[in-house]
């Protein structure tokens, strides 16, 4: 062999003169000139240090040697193909699984969305969709189980989670229609001093956020239900069973289907709506990819508004 080195263009060129027989067809599929493919294919021949074509007249055809040889390239196109199909699936997330979460609302609204939005742009990655409780979702995200959730914030961090904030908003009041308050613009908390009121259970970060801003504006409500379910306490709300205060995501989706009233509230109640993700998980572009999708769905979201 000469101390040249063979190279891609080298067995490009030959490879296309073996599937062709002609060193002008070649030309024109490498989009170069028919004396550059006949120096390759020279060079490599001298590269290799055997013939690998006869030439007759215009045409060339394969020696023993030089089919030998194709044989042995077409096997390493094989691989390279391969390799290929590997990066482009890598590149769209085929054949990965993503597995997210979230409470009922957000499951069935904005999850939703957010999973419809990224398989229009991901087809290939198979998406599985959890709902449980907030305690359930935070459980799911730092066993593994799940690779992301959302939740509803009403305090600080969830301890031992990343949290990432995708929106910030101010709880509101819900009335069953017909209430006496229903006509007023907004409800302060004094408002809903002695009023039968469905509540978030004791001992959550929704219920003691509440209590302090009772407590803080000198307010009792009689508390006769509580539900960790945003629906549920909408749908309780609206059978007639008291007022309440929660997320707007969950009462403005549930407005129409329970004849709610929705107000804003004060003081204000500032939550938000936060992805989590296990702390000791690198962030894959699988899961940056699907959070893109959620805040996309976010920004051209169109809230209702709450008068």
């Amino acid at each position: 062999m000469s101390g040249r080195r063979m190279t891609f263009k080298h067995i490009e060129a030959f490879r296309i003169v073996m599937q062709t027989g002609s060193m002008t067809e070649a030309s024109r599929r490498l989009h170069t000139s028919q004396p550059q493919i006949s120096r390759l294919i020279a060079q490599l021949e001298d590269i290799v240090g055997f013939l690998l074509f006869e030439r007759r007249g215009t045409r060339l055809e394969p020696l023993i040697d030089g089919k030998q040889f194709f044989q042995e390239v077409e096997k390493s196109f094989v691989g390279l193909v391969g390799l290929e199909v590997a990066a482009s699936n890598i590149k769209t997330f085929s054949g990965d699984r993503l597995a997210v979460a979230a409470m009922p609302r957000i499951a069935g609204g904005l999850l939703t969305q957010a999973v419809a939005h990224f398989k229009r742009l991901h087809p290939a990655t198979l998406v599985t969709i959890h709902s449980g409780a907030a305690g359930t979702v935070n459980t799911w995200v730092s066993a593994g189980v799940c690779d992301a959730g959302l939740a509803v914030l009403y305090g600080d961090d969830v301890p031992g989670m990343r949290v990432e904030t995708l929106l910030d908003m101010d709880c509101v009041a819900v009335l069953p229609q017909g209430h006496r308050l229903a006509a007023e613009p907004t409800i302060h908390a004094r408002d809903l001093d002695g009023e039968d009121f469905v509540s978030f259970p004791m001992g959550s970060s929704a219920r003691e956020r509440m209590d302090r801003v009772f407590a803080g504006a000198n307010a009792r409500p009689r508390t006769v239900l509580e539900s960790d379910l945003g629906a549920s306490v909408c749908a309780l709300v609206g059978a007639g069973f008291g007022t309440a205060i929660i997320n707007p995501l969950a009462a403005l989706e549930e407005r129409e289907a329970q004849g709610l009233v929705v107000r804003p509230f004060v003081p204000r109640i500032a939550i938000r709506l936060a992805l989590l993700l296990a702390p000791d998980a690198p962030q894959s572009r699988l899961v940056g990819a699907f959070t893109d999708s959620v805040r996309e769905v976010i920004a051209h979201a169109e809230m209702p508004s709450t008068t």
